[in-house]
């Protein structure tokens, strides 16, 4: 066989997909630290007042984010539709039929708080080329360093919670996200949603206390009444009220490889707007084919050999082609 462009091309590819099958076998998903924080938000009793929003604008110093003003005139009421630039947290309401029971998927109603879900094995701290997203290593929480970030919007385009969003009326803009008010967490305060929730539906704890207090609930029979904690797991402060029907299990245990941000709800979770991920990190899947491609620079290299291949073929035509207009001119 010739070793002609086409021959290389096969050739080189079946080395390379031959290569990566035999060595991209995903790593596992990265382990949450053991003092990781958490938050679990209840949308049982949750009542929509959007006081966490509130909380969350003064705590973090955020402008508001109308769609109401008048061309010309500034913003006078806070109006947001969803996360952006402006809005690091926000409620939003599923309905369906008459709306006429909260906490029922038919006919029914439920709220649902987004914002960072802070993963596990994050991917948006993954696909960042220059470290401008960090996994804090004692409570897991996700920072972003604008000093260091070159407005790639990579992270924005890889989380499944859509939740990295960029100041595109600036000119020099940045990442904005919820950063579970880490500003305020390294002073021993709480997140300004939690701090501001009036019913308990965001509860502030350790990841491990989190999931605890999470099966608490899914272990309760529906009507029973229970005495829910306020702001924070070990919080002597309660809240009444009557166990609904949980959908089944934990959103955030286990999806995208966990996040420190979970929820509860009694509608299902896809209905809410929340992705249904498998249990494995995308982040450990992106990681292995990246790893697996360049171990051994073999890519670069097989990229590297057929350049090497083309232009010592155009070399040698174009020598071929003067010898022979040189033997005509003799």
């Amino acid at each position: 066989m010739s070793l002609d462009r086409r021959n290389f091309l096969k050739l080189t590819g079946g080395a390379a997909v031959l290569g990566a099958a035999g060595t991209a076998e995903a790593r596992p998903n990265k382990e949450p630290s053991p003092d990781a924080v958490g938050m679990l938000y209840d949308a049982t009793i949750c009542i929509g007042c959007k006081a966490c929003m509130a909380g969350c604008k003064e705590a973090n110093d955020m402008p508001i984010d109308s769609n109401l003003a008048e061309p010309g005139q500034p913003p006078i009421w806070d109006t947001p539709i969803d996360i952006s630039d402006k809005t690091l947290n926000i409620i939003k309401v599923y309905k369906q039929g008459s709306a006429e029971v909260k906490d029922r998927e038919f006919d029914g109603f439920s709220f649902i708080k987004r914002h960072c879900m802070h993963c596990v094995d994050a991917v948006c701290i993954s696909v960042c080329p220059v470290n401008a997203m960090r996994k804090n290593p004692v409570t897991g929480v996700v920072t972003y360093h604008p000093e260091v970030c070159i407005g790639c919007r990579y992270c924005a385009f890889a989380c499944p919670y859509n939740v990295p969003a960029y100041e595109f009326e600036k000119p020099l803009g940045q990442i904005r996200k919820c950063q579970f008010c880490d500003h305020r967490l390294k002073q021993g305060q709480l997140p300004g949603c939690v701090e501001h929730c009036p019913t308990g539906a965001s509860l502030f704890g350790t990841r491990k206390q989190i999931l605890e207090e999470a099966r608490r609930r899914l272990s309760m029979r529906p009507g029973e009444e229970y005495e829910y904690p306020m702001q924070t797991v070990d919080s002597p402060h309660k809240h009444v009220a009557t166990v609904k029907q949980y959908q089944p299990y934990i959103y955030g245990e286990k999806e995208g490889g966990g996040t420190q941000v979970m929820m509860l709800a009694a509608v299902p979770y896809d209905k809410l707007g929340l992705p249904n991920l498998p249990e494995k990190s995308a982040a450990s899947r992106s990681e292995t084919v990246q790893h697996t491609v360049y171990k051994g620079f073999l890519a670069p290299s097989l990229l590297l050999l057929f350049l090497l291949y083309i232009t010592n073929k155009t070399v040698r035509r174009e020598q071929h082609e003067e010898e022979r207009k040189q033997l005509e001119e003799e």
